[in-house]
């Protein structure tokens, strides 16, 4: 699982099946000092996540798990939000 920070979202009105009724967000991943590492991406959202938040998100075939057994089409996942990070240096 990785960092990152919810910074928009994603609205479609023509999407695959599979993704009906499920929230897409851009995300910002975050290095171990909570500073902008790499590239945005669209992750689906399956913990209700909103704008601001520090999410933990997963990739590849692991970003599907959460709605098992429905195969969904996605490549990155939030699996949870995070209350706070102690000790990050």
């Amino acid at each position: 699982m990785f960092l990152a920070r919810v910074v928009g979202t994603v609205v479609s009105t023509v999407k695959d099946p599979s993704l009906e009724s499920k929230k897409i967000l851009v995300i910002q991943p975050l290095d171990r000092s909570g500073q902008d590492q790499g590239a945005k991406l669209i992750a689906l959202d399956s913990v209700g996540a909103g704008a601001g938040e520090i999410v933990y998100y997963c990739r590849g075939r692991e970003a599907s798990f959460p709605w098992y057994p429905d195969e969904v089409a996605t490549e990155a996942t939030i699996v949870g939000i995070v209350d706070r990070i102690d000790g990050v240096r």
